[in-house]
């Protein structure tokens, strides 16, 4: 059983029930990559945890092997109500050949694990000697570098953090990569963001800066938020995602300047937005955005539906510069603060992306009086002749 929508059969949603889980899967195709974004809830909260996990592997599965025939996995994130008790099963029962993020956050629709998976047609998938999977079409224009729930054992979140990216500078020089050049999309995730937050940002701009990312150069869009690893003494996880092959005139990033400051003006560094112009399409990246004016103060404290309505004004003057709408967007995973505010929020996202992929999760967000966040990814149709395809 399914719903449809389409919008110019560019951008298309449906959903698809099963036994005590549910997926809604975006799909992008054109010319020889068709792309997938699956966001998979359970619909019965009362199972048991092996029984929740069995509901969305199985959902996965069947998906894979009819609506979804032929894509393979590229990315996949694990949401996880308690990652100490529940993460092992999780690397047990998936055995893809794909980069996997398994972070606790949460779902809030009451249950224990919900699942966000990429999927590409036409490519092949390989863990290279660096520790980054790498992804690759057939027509071999580009090497898509993806790594998830990359972690160590340093004595604080700035050690942690300034090691994480070390490490990945090391894994990008093996692939002929650099860290300016070539790394798209990060994602921190920060266990007690609240304490140990000012360490990863700490730590970050160290090593931009010895890196060449600075205000008058670029940084890399990223989502720092709160997350836990399966290990508590684990204060800082990263994903990272990076494209070899890229030319540096198929990469531009994103200001709306309008609604938004620049990060580095309160000592923060990443982008709010980024995209790349392949020849067939454009793929846009949004950071983790909340409630901010253009002037770094957040907008309606303590009011989360109106933090939400700015929220997604912000995302939207983020979008439009890359000259795309929430019509483009192919996944959204929310952050809530606080649990309570989840009634609030879910129904004003159902009311506005009714049938859009969706996972709303509790984490908090690096400022304590941000209540919600959120990030997307979007994808657009263009013709540029001057870059290779996808």
């Amino acid at each position: 059983m399914c719903t449809f929508a389409a919008k110019m059969k560019i951008i298309m949603t449906e959903t698809h029930l099963f036994n005590h889980a549910e997926a809604c899967v975006s799909k992008f195709e054109k010319g020889g990559v068709c792309e997938y974004h699956a966001i998979v809830k359970v619909t019965d909260a009362a199972l048991c945890y092996s029984k929740q996990l069995n509901a969305v592997l199985d959902a996965y599965h069947q998906l894979i092997s009819s609506q979804l025939k032929g894509a393979v996995a590229v990315f996949k994130r694990y949401f996880l109500s308690d990652a100490a008790n529940q993460a092992d099963d999780v690397l047990a029962a998936d055995a893809s050949d794909c980069a996997k993020s398994i972070i606790q956050q949460p779902p809030l629709n009451g249950t224990k694990i919900a699942l966000w998976a990429y999927l590409m047609t036409n490519v092949t998938t390989r863990l290279t000697e660096s520790g980054l999977y790498e992804v690759s079409s057939l027509q071999g224009n580009y090497r898509h570098l993806w790594n998830g729930s990359a972690h160590n054992l340093a004595a604080n979140s700035e050690f942690q953090t300034r090691l994480l990216f070390n490490e990945y500078v090391m894994q990008l020089a093996q692939e002929g990569c650099k860290l300016s050049e070539n790394s798209i999309r990060t994602w921190l995730f920060v266990n007690d963001i609240d304490l140990n937050y000012g360490g990863v940002v700490r730590a970050r701009n160290q090593v931009f800066f010895t890196q060449g990312l600075t205000h008058d150069t670029h940084f890399i869009a990223s989502t720092g938020i709160g997350g836990r690893a399966q290990d508590p003494c684990v204060l800082t996880q990263m994903d990272n995602y990076a494209v070899a092959g890229l030319k540096q005139e198929q990469i531009h990033y994103l200001y709306a300047s309008s609604h938004l400051n620049r990060t580095s003006d309160y000592g923060v560094s990443f982008e709010r937005g980024t995209y790349i112009d392949y020849g067939d399409r454009r793929h846009v990246f949004i950071s983790g955005t909340a409630s901010i004016d253009n002037k770094g103060q957040i907008v309606h404290p303590k009011n989360v539906e109106q933090q939400t309505q700015r929220m997604w004004e912000n995302v939207e003057a983020l979008l439009n510069e890359a000259a795309c709408s929430f019509d483009d967007v192919c996944m959204m995973v929310v952050y809530l603060r606080d649990m309570a505010d989840y009634d609030v929020v879910r129904h004003l996202y159902n009311e506005r992306f009714p049938q859009k992929p969706v996972v709303i999760v509790q984490a908090a967000v690096c400022r304590p009086a941000w209540l919600v966040e959120m990030e997307c990814m979007a994808t657009k149709s263009i013709d540029n002749q001057t870059f290779p395809c996808l």
